[in-house]
């Protein structure tokens, strides 16, 4: 399953309000709360939570993507978040995060979780990509960037 078949206006949000780290995980978790993806928001953020914890999802360059498994979801699931001020994640290269795609995944289905990371880290690589999309000013102009519209 390709991530742009995940991506719609409902799961995207810009920008967001959260100005920590915890803001941001609970934020992007409503978000597919409030698109109908998941039906029990705490276990769900208590899985990206716990697996933030162990290490730092922020990549650096302004990309963070905290991802977790919990049976809590059948299928592969996305949110994005972005904020343009910059929010501290605790990144790897300690400089402030604007585009944040959370992943929840089955435990059994590995297959999309990687394959979707992998498009995330293909996507964030272009600096000029990320820029357009953090000046972007609706979900659907997010959509339209990501799905090359």
């Amino acid at each position: 399953m390709a991530l742009i078949d995940l991506l719609v206006p409902e799961v995207v949000k810009t920008p967001l309000e959260a100005k920590d780290k915890p803001d941001v995980l609970r934020e992007l978790v409503q978000i597919l709360k409030d698109a109908g993806q998941i039906d029990d928001l705490d276990t769900v953020l208590k899985a990206v939570q716990e697996r933030e914890d162990k290490q730092s999802t922020g990549l650096g360059a302004g990309v963070a993507v905290p991802h977790c498994k919990t049976p809590a979801v059948k299928s592969l699931k996305l949110a994005i978040g972005i904020a343009p001020e910059g929010i501290d994640f605790d990144s790897l290269d300690h400089e402030p995060t604007t585009l944040f795609f959370l992943l929840v995944a089955a435990p059994d289905q590995s297959g999309p979780h990687v394959e979707a990371l992998a498009e995330i880290a293909r996507l964030a690589r272009s600096k000029a990509f990320c820029q357009a999309l953090v000046r972007a000013q609706s979900a659907q102009e997010v959509v339209d960037l990501i799905k090359g519209e």
